[in-house]
């Protein structure tokens, strides 16, 4: 077994009281219940960060936190997008636990935001990025998702068409950034900016909400 999979607990077998309560959140994930997602963070999302860092503890001189925040946000993303394909997919009882399987999909989605990272253009210097300003809020005054991702869904239907069409090619389906820019008629740096953007403004958004809950 590779390292990185060693965070991903072994499968015994199944226990019928688990196997109902595994399917019990899911029905409320998949009906948009924030307690079902809030249930969701207070049980794996050590288990999801410590296998994304497992992962990315490898890599340390190019990802840093906002990396691993943003490989969490994916992953959130991606259990969401095309009306919750994934987590329709999940079947309690049958084969993996939802640990394992939740596991599994946050070491994929770590090396999928590395192999991204392989293909963006070359980015500046930290001496560059002092002398730039931003209104947005600052990453780490952020909790992005982790206690706020029962709203994520909502959060997603205040951005555009587009926009959402962005997310769920690019989160959803993980297509390649030259896929997507075909797709959706645009540049691939165009890609890569629009994704920044999403991002930023995804934080932004959880912040609004923090703020007035």
């Amino acid at each position: 077994m590779s390292p990185e999979f060693a965070c991903v607990p072994t499968d015994s077998p199944a226990d019928p009281s688990e196997v109902e309560s595994e399917a019990i959140l899911l029905a409320g994930m998949i009906a948009d219940q924030e307690r079902a997602w809030r249930d969701f963070n207070d049980r794996y999302a050590r288990l999801i960060y410590r296998c994304i860092t497992r992962v990315t503890a490898r890599f340390s001189a190019v990802v840093g936190p906002d990396d691993v925040r943003e490989i969490y946000a994916m992953l959130c993303v991606q259990l969401l997008a095309n009306d919750k394909r994934k987590l329709r997919s999940f079947e309690p009882g049958r084969g993996n636990k939802l640990g394992s399987w939740i596991g599994m999909l946050a070491i994929h989605s770590a090396y999928d935001y590395l192999r991204s990272l392989k293909r963006e253009p070359k980015r500046g210097t930290l001496s560059e990025a002092e002398g730039l300003s931003s209104e947005m809020p600052d990453p780490h005054d952020v909790c992005v998702l982790r206690q706020q991702v029962g709203i994520v869904s909502e959060i997603l239907s205040e951005f555009s068409d587009k926009d959402r069409e962005f997310i769920t090619h690019y989160y959803g389906e993980g297509l390649e950034p030259e896929e997507i820019a075909l797709q959706m008629g645009i540049s691939v740096k165009t890609v890569y900016s629009k994704k920044h953007k999403i991002r930023s403004r995804l934080e932004a958004l959880l912040v609004q909400r923090r703020l007035a809950a």
